[in-house]
């Protein structure tokens, strides 16, 4: 599927928010993105979010709290992220997040069981609530008393505030991603769902 907003090339982006989203990419990446070996994964996202600066700057802003001021471990995060893009069929998000959650040290067994659910075996306790929290949200918005007493015995108030933020801006994501149609860049193409078809760039 073509995309219905075209990425806007990063030479013709204003200059202030080349400043800030190469500084939010490099929060996020690390010295990847600070040494030009973070790849091009996300240039498209960006690219179409750059036709409206002023409402890029605020998301990123709330975004970077998400990806990098959280309460919650690295790998909490990516469980969450993953299971938003399985349940929206985003494979653009599931993509960018099989390579953060690499990193966050999830192995890819791990990464490729997620679809599976919270039922699936080899889930902790804690990790088959985060993942039924997600399932519960997106069906009812409302985590179910039996998941939030497991939550709530773990984490803090905090941590609890970060699970329900981070699956809503992921799915706002999803929204964006496949309702802009935005489309993969090649060097996400190893992580993207085997079973794609030729939607997939909207999904």
């Amino acid at each position: 599927m073509t995309a219905r907003i075209s990425p806007m090339p990063p030479e013709e982006w204003p200059p202030a928010l080349t400043t800030f989203i190469a500084d939010f990419r490099s929060a996020v990446i690390g010295d990847k993105a600070a040494d030009g070996g973070g790849g091009q994964s996300g240039v498209n996202l960006l690219g179409t979010l750059a036709h409206y600066p002023e409402l890029t700057r605020e998301f990123l802003s709330f975004n970077g709290h998400i990806l990098y001021g959280t309460t919650l471990s690295a790998r909490q995060r990516e469980l969450l992220v993953l299971r938003v893009a399985a349940l929206r069929k985003c494979d653009y998000e599931w993509a960018q997040h099989t390579i953060l959650a690499r990193d966050a040290g999830l192995r890819d067994e791990e990464i490729r069981r997620v679809p599976d659910g919270p039922d699936a075996p080899g889930w902790s306790l804690v990790e088959r609530s985060l993942l039924r929290a997600v399932d519960e949200l997106l069906a009812d918005a409302r985590v179910g008393d039996e998941t939030w007493s497991v939550l709530a015995h773990e984490f803090d108030e905090r941590q609890l505030m970060d699970v329900i933020f981070t699956v809503g801006t992921y799915e706002m994501v999803a929204f964006a991603l496949r309702s802009f149609a935005v489309e993969p860049e090649p060097d996400l193409a190893p992580y993207l769902p085997v079973a794609t078809g030729s939607d997939s760039a909207a999904r």
